[in-house]
């Protein structure tokens, strides 16, 4: 179910322990998640996105049936979005700089 949880953590620099500490659970539960032993209940998803900045819908890998109502991005472009968050201030305006450069 939470097919994303394992990479967020992981470009968060974030240990297993780190992330069950931070929502309140234990290690071994998110080891179990990250392996689709157990789900998370509502609550600790919740707990989840809000640990790594995302959304439940990234989280559980959930694409919306319309396209009137949400913006959909592809995974190379959010594996992008995650990279760009984890970076520090100096290296995000570079990268800003560059792209203002490429852009058409």
């Amino acid at each position: 179910m939470v097919e994303n949880l394992r990479s967020l953590r992981k470009a968060r620099g974030m240990s297993q322990q780190q992330l069950a500490d931070a929502i309140g659970v234990t290690q071994q539960a998110i080891h179990q998640y990250e392996n689709n032993k157990i789900e998370p209940d509502i609550e600790n998803l919740k707990r989840l996105a809000d640990a790594l900045s995302t959304s439940v819908d990234y989280l559980i890998n959930h694409r919306p049936s319309t396209q009137e109502s949400y913006t959909i991005i592809s995974e190379e472009e959010m594996s992008l979005l995650e990279y760009y968050r984890c970076m520090s201030v100096a290296d995000k305006r570079f990268v800003k700089k560059l792209l203002t450069k490429l852009k058409p």
